[in-house]
């Protein structure tokens, strides 16, 4: 039985990513019992995968072979690890409130540190030279100039815009706002719609080509190259 998965194993997952791509699909039909275990499927070996790679490429090589090498200070992070679980016990609960302390502050100085090198070089950024530079990178600087200060406008929330001065940049940075969403929105569906022709392109040319129908393809396909011709 295991040569027999071994010599067919391409055949095997092939036929098993086939089976889950279309499972996971049927949604679009309706809830079904199909699609929840392939989605049950799906979120275990996720799981499973994620514990593989924390051990293989995090904790063994950067705590467990450190420590077993000689740096036996290393214990002291499973010590720490270890006190994360006893959220689970209604009488010592305090011990993991002192790590999760620790962490969340050490989490928070890191990113207030990385949001600060971040939006300070975008602050200094925003400072476009509009004069002296050309004309196409002018046009370019007064368009970022504009958006900028536009989109402050309008998240100028300070006192009441009432008169037509203060609305009028409030508007246009709503809309600059509801046009850079529009962006990211269709960047987001494009990329669905990549994750979709790649599964249908591993449907029809791998799966159903090399594994179900090979003859009845190559029949289709010439057909289909007459009929284009013609």
């Amino acid at each position: 039985m295991l040569n027999w998965i071994s010599n067919h194993n391409v055949l095997i997952y092939t036929w098993l990513a086939a089976f889950g791509t279309i499972s996971i699909y049927t949604i679009l039909y309706r809830e079904n019992a199909l699609y929840r275990v392939a989605e049950h499927v799906f979120i275990g070996a996720a799981a499973g995968y994620t514990v593989y790679t924390a051990w293989t490429e995090t904790l063994k090589p950067q705590w467990w072979d450190k420590m077993v090498a000689g740096q036996w200070y290393w214990i002291f992070a499973l010590i720490a690890g270890a006190m994360f679980y006893f959220i689970y016990s209604e009488k010592h609960v305090w011990i993991s409130r002192l790590i999760f302390g620790a962490f969340l502050g050490l989490i928070a100085g890191n990113q207030f540190k990385s949001f600060a090198g971040t939006n300070i070089d975008q602050i200094h950024a925003s400072f476009k030279p509009i004069v002296g530079v050309g004309l196409a990178t002018s046009l370019n600087n007064i368009v970022i100039i504009f958006v900028l200060l536009t989109v402050m406008a309008y998240f100028f929330f300070s006192f009441e815009h009432k008169s037509a001065v203060q609305k009028a940049p409030s508007v246009l940075g709503r809309w600059v706002l509801m046009f850079a969403f529009g962006a990211m929105f269709g960047a987001t569906v494009m990329a669905r719609m990549a994750l979709l022709i790649g599964r249908i392109n591993f449907l029809l040319n791998i799966w159903i080509r090399g594994m179900v129908f090979p003859e009845l393809y190559g029949l289709f396909h010439s057909y289909f190259h007459l009929f284009v011709r013609h």
